[in-house]
Formats: structure tokens, C-alpha cells, sequence
């Protein structure tokens, strides 16, 4: 198939088109930046212009709609931007799929959704949401998102599947995200800051496993429907510095402050559907994925240090 990725030269999307490619599609990045290998072909379009994702995407089968401001501290301090690239953005996508014919449009959601979810633990994805419990402005951003692709299939019958998210963590993980940062100031031998008291928890999914269910995502099966990818278990934000402590194997200082406005401090989510429909679930542990992103991480580091030195 012809599979084009908006995003597609960011962290997850890298990834994703990476195994795509590997599943012998052909893909198409569509992004403002280049994407990370050259066997692809690179369509540079913002999601603010209409008429761009729509030449884009006139030959395309498959739309993954996976780029968004994802950095909650990002959409804190810029909510209008967040909702333009965010909403706005994603009725261009679907607007883009409807004018052509896209035989699918698959959105990238998150597990921050069940921020504002009532119901019994572990929720699934019929858990009904209470709007006023959302929290934050990227939250509600992405519940949008959500409604805008369950709209465009109810009015103009165009065909979805929409991937909540876990926390992914692993390789090309942007520098602003919280495992980075904490691996950084580790080296840099910096007290770590934690908001709260360190027990929220994530359940974070390696990257790879969670590239691995958009391939998946590609069978009728998931066609207008809604998947939970959640990580194996909850990791609480102390358990994460302690990680990191040990992959790097050298003494961590860390501080407890105070809580971030809206900030998700993680609920029970069920992927049973997910197993259960396309046969997914994530296989690489929380520790293991640690040790293959900082020993990534490292060997960049290295790699960078010596071009500097050479420059």
C-alpha cells in the first residue's frame, strides 16, 4: 500500500515508518522537517495548510495522522497553537482523507484522554468521559481530535482507527521529554527535579513494540474502531529515576517539588481489546527499554562530542 505518515520524521513516527517499510509499503512522509532515512519520499507540508495536505495526499491509501504538539508543557504555555496543530490540524487531515478517497486515516490519540474517564478500573476503551475531570488543554486537544474522526466517518462515511497511546519511550526520543532530561542531568551530575511526590505513574510502551501495532492497525479488523497500546505495567516517575540510576550505574541525587497544573498522574487502562483484536502487545520490559535507550543515548552523545571535537 501507499502509506502516507504526517510526523513521520519525528520519535514515534520514525519508528513507525520504519517498520511500515518493513512490511513492504511504500511510504510517504509528510512533515515540515526531513525525515530520518532517504528510502522514502518526503513531502514537506504543514497540517495548517489545507490545500497542501490535500495535493499531498491525492495517491495515498492510507493516512497515519501521528503529528501534534505532544510536549504537555508546550500546550501549558501555548494553548492557542496547540489547538490550532492539534484540532485544527486534524480536521485538515480528514478533510484531506475525505477529498480523496483515503482508504483509512489512522489518529494518533493518547492514554491522557482517561484523565477525564469515569468508570471502574482497568478502563477500557468504552469508558465514558467526564469533560470537566479533562485537566489539561492537551488533553482536550486530543478527546477533539477523537470526536472529529468519529464525526467524519458518521457524516461523510470516512473510514478511521484511532491508537491511544501509553507513554512511549526509546531511541530519537526528543531532548524536552522527561526520561532524556533526567538521563542528561544524571551525567551532568544535576539534581534531578521530580513534580510531586514521585508516585504518578506512566505506563510506559517501548517504541518499537508501539510501532509494531501500526502495522497491525492496518487490518479490516480495526476499521472504525478505537485501541488502547498501554504499556505492560504502571511505572511511577521514582521508579524511573531509580532506572536510570542503575543503567548508568552511578549515584543519583533527586528532589520532590511541587505538582504540575493538569498534569496526568496515570490510571489503570485496559489493552485487552488490542490482544484480543489484532493479537498485539508490547514485549520488551520497562528495564530492558531503559538499557537500550541509554546505551542509544550514550553512543549518540559519543558521536556528537566527536563531530564538535572535529569542527
Amino acid at each position: 500500500m501507499r502509506i502516507a505518515v504526517t510526523g513521520g520524521s519525528g520519535f514515534i513516527g520514525s519508528h513507525v515508518v520504519d517498520r511500515l517499510i518493513d512490511a513492504g509499503h511504500t511510504l510517504f512522509v509528510l512533515d515540515t522537517r526531513r525525515p530520518q532515512r532517504p528510502d522514502v519520499t518526503y513531502r514537506q507540508v504543514d497540517l495548517s495548510d489545507l490545500g497542501g495536505l490535500v495535493q499531498a495526499t491525492r495517491d495515498i491509501d492510507v493516512m497515519f495522522h501521528l503529528a501534534a504538539v505532544s510536549n504537555v508543557n508546550d500546550a501549558y504555555d501555548h494553548p492557542v497553537g496547540t489547538v490550532r496543530i492539534n484540532v485544527t490540524g486534524t480536521v485538515n487531515v480528514f478533510e484531506a482523507s475525505r477529498r480523496n478517497g483515503v482508504g483509512r486515516t489512522v489518529l494518533a490519540s493518547t492514554v491522557w484522554v482517561y484523565a477525564g474517564a469515569h468508570g471502574d478500573a482497568p478502563l477500557d476503551e468504552d469508558a465514558p468521559f467526564h469533560l470537566p475531570s479533562a485537566g489539561h488543554i492537551y488533553t482536550s486537544s486530543k478527546i477533539a481530535g477523537e470526536l472529529i474522526a468519529h464525526n467524519y466517518n458518521e457524516l461523510y462515511d470516512t473510514p478511521f482507527t484511532i491508537l491511544r497511546y501509553g507513554i512511549p519511550f526509546g531511541p530519537r526520543m526528543r531532548e524536552q521529554l522527561v526520561i532524556p532530561r533526567f538521563v542528561q542531568m544524571a551525567l551532568d551530575g544535576e539534581t534531578i527535579t521530580v513534580h510531586g511526590d514521585g508516585s504518578q505513574f506512566r505506563n510506559y510502551v517501548y517504541v518499537e513494540d508501539l510501532a509494531d501495532a501500526h502495522v497491525l492497525a492496518l487490518s479490516d479488523d480495526a476499521e472504525n474502531e478505537v485501541f488502547n497500546l498501554e504499556g505492560a505495567e504502571p511505572i511511577t516517575i521514582r521508579r524511573v529515576t531509580e532506572s536510570i540510576r542503575d543503567c548508568l550505574d552511578m549515584p543519583l541525587a533527586v528532589e520532590f517539588g511541587e505538582e504540575r497544573p493538569g498534569d496526568y498522574a496515570g490510571k489503570e487502562v485496559s489493552a485487552d481489546k488490542v490482544k484480543r483484536v489484532l493479537g498485539w502487545e508490547p514485549t520488551t520490559s520497562f528495564e530492558d527499554g531503559m538499557r537500550r535507550y541509554v546505551d542509544w543515548y550514550l553512543a549518540e552523545t559519543e558521536v556528537a562530542g566527536a563531530q564538535v571535537s572535529e569542527a
